[in-house]
């Protein structure tokens, strides 16, 4: 497996020179998903990444792998049975980057849900997902709403449900599944944009000319099939295709904030109404509280949404509604972060109305297109795209492929021996963390973090150097990253690769020089190269805690 930042060109190199059963471009969690898809199955497997992996709407999410409850108030029961059954298996296969979260839905008089249709909504919502017993929802009255969430505001209050949610760190769901693929053969490079699509003599698509950004050279890329993956970009990579017509992208803005716990003492994750009518999350993470989402049209470019003092208010005021005691300001904001969701138009709609369904275009060069769809449905996602490919591929090559193999297959760092392993397997690498340097605390959450993947960050323990300027906690992570994940640059390794930007912004601030040095020591950066790469660090710092200081 070759998946190291150092590597990058001598990849692209080896791509440059192969013809590829399918090029997938997109290293977002649907991209990614359907490399792993394709190349369990049998496929020869290339993916290009314009940014970092993740970079895009999969590391912006609310985190969550939820099953859509919302969408039952649409009627769309099919894709809620859908996404619920995806729930599990995302779990399963990889149980380190998601976890069951109880969530708390108040009930109040005149709110979005009354206590009836909750309890008969979450009761559909349990057999159309196929909850298993242990997770289905109960009921509670307005006592037991309170004890469990004692921030709740009384007024009004009759009472609850509470139900199972998954809760997920989506940059790492995507890093691990894009790992996954490199572990079975795929090549899978990040910051190289497709720029002009390859055709042959009877016009039919048969690779990409794609520039690296790290080094500035062009490789062509060929293969016999091409998907375009690219989120918030698809229309732009079909514009290139020449075949943007019909059905196009809405792009629409969801915000997250990021409170101290000590400030916002939440103890339960909560699902709740806000005075538009509108419903966001709140939602405990290691000692902090997050809240979103906002849902607004956006327009502007996609690779750098952020925060807006209209979105952080909007925010605010729905904390003050829902927890009025708390007193949260914009000077508790520690840290945000901004996501854009690429949503298939719908004429008249508000962008809370717009189906998140997916949708899958071949244009006339053969490109196919995904669009749309959840976090959660990635790889059923994966599975229609590829099951396309193969039959494609079968009608025109004469190849017959193996059929879906990921609803059992776990992602990368997730076979530890099914969910109910996982806290055995974290309490025994807390006490060989011992042997490699490491404390029992350090090694629980490395276990956590990384799964089975934790072996090879304990190997690494052993070739620490205190002159590093580095914690040994923080060499291995960045070591690992670097060599095992093609973190490129600083703002890889702490927002997609770490989640400290959104979660511990602190830590970034007082480690962000040894990292940078260390970084370009390690990949022999220019001057010039270790300037750009601060400045660009400094400016998602920036925005994580300002966001975007124009109003909308």
């Amino acid at each position: 497996m070759v998946f190291s930042s150092k590597q990058r060109s001598d990849v692209l190199q080896a791509m440059s020179e192969k013809q590829y059963d399918l090029l997938v471009i997109g290293g977002g969690i649907t991209g990614s998903g359907i490399a792993l898809d394709a190349i369990s199955r049998g496929m020869t497997v290339a993916l290009v990444e314009m940014q970092d992996f993740a970079a895009g709407t999969s590391s912006r999410s609310t985190k969550l792998v939820h099953g859509g409850l919302r969408y039952l108030k649409q009627f769309e029961v099919k894709l809620v049975a859908e996404v619920g059954r995806e729930r599990a298996i995302v779990y399963e296969n990889g149980p380190h980057v998601t976890t069951p979260e109880w969530m708390l839905l108040p009930i109040y008089r005149g709110g979005t849900f009354g206590k009836w249709s909750t309890s008969i909504g979450l009761w559909l919502y349990d057999r159309l997902a196929g909850v298993k017993q242990s997770e289905r929802r109960t009921m509670l009255d307005a006592r037991q709403t309170l004890e469990k969430e004692p921030l709740l505001k009384r007024d009004g209050l009759l009472g609850g449900g509470y139900y199972v949610e998954y809760r997920t760190d989506d940059a790492r769901l995507t890093i691990e599944v894009v790992k996954k693929a490199v572990e079975l053969g795929a090549d899978a490079v990040n910051y190289v944009k497709a720029e002009q699509f390859l055709y042959d003599e009877r016009g039919r698509a048969i690779g990409a000319r794609c520039r690296d950004l790290i080094g500035g050279r062009v490789y062509d890329i060929r293969a016999k099939k091409v998907v375009n993956a690219a989120g918030p970009w698809v229309d732009a990579l079909r514009d290139k295709d020449g075949s943007k017509t019909g059905k196009r992208l809405r792009l629409t803005k969801g915000v997250h904030i990021v409170i101290d716990q000590k400030r916002f003492p939440l103890k339960q994750a909560v699902y709740f109404d806000t005075p538009d009518g509108r419903m966001v999350f709140a939602i405990p993470r290691d000692g902090k509280t997050y809240v979103g989402t906002t849902d607004t049209f956006y327009d502007d470019d996609p690779a750098h949404p952020a925060m807006t003092e209209e979105d952080r208010d909007y925010l605010l005021q729905a904390i003050h509604y829902m927890f009025p005691s708390v007193g949260i300001t914009a000077a508790d904001v520690e840290s945000s972060w901004a996501g854009v969701r690429p949503l298939i138009y719908e004429e008249g709609k508000d962008p809370s109305e717009i189906s998140r369904k997916d949708e899958i275009w071949t244009s006339p060069s053969g490109l196919i297109t995904i669009a749309g769809g959840k976090l959660t449905g990635y790889r059923k996602m994966a599975e229609t795209v590829v099951d396309l490919v193969a039959k494609q591929l079968e009608k025109e090559e004469g190849k017959t492929f193996r059929p879906c193999q990921t609803k059992q297959l776990p992602i990368s760092g997730g076979d530890v021996g099914g969910s109910h392993r996982l806290p055995v397997f974290i309490a025994e690498k807390a006490k060989e963390a011992a042997r490699y340097g490491l404390t029992e605390e350090q090694g629980a959450r490395l276990a956590k973090q990384y799964g089975t993947n934790v072996d090879r960050l304990f190997a690494l323990s052993q070739q620490y150097d205190r002159s590093s300027g580095l914690t040994r906690e923080t060499f291995v992570r960045l070591v690992y990253a670097i060599e095992e994940e093609m973190a490129a640059k600083p703002v890889d390794y702490f927002i997609r690769r770490t989640g400290a930007l959104l979660f511990d912004i602190d830590a970034v601030r007082r480690e962000k020089e040894a990292v940078i040095a260390f970084m370009a020591r390690y990949l022999g950066w220019t001057e010039e190269e270790r300037d750009v790469y601060e400045k660009e660090l400094d400016k998602e710092l920036q925005r994580a805690v300002l966001g975007d200081e124009r109003s909308e």
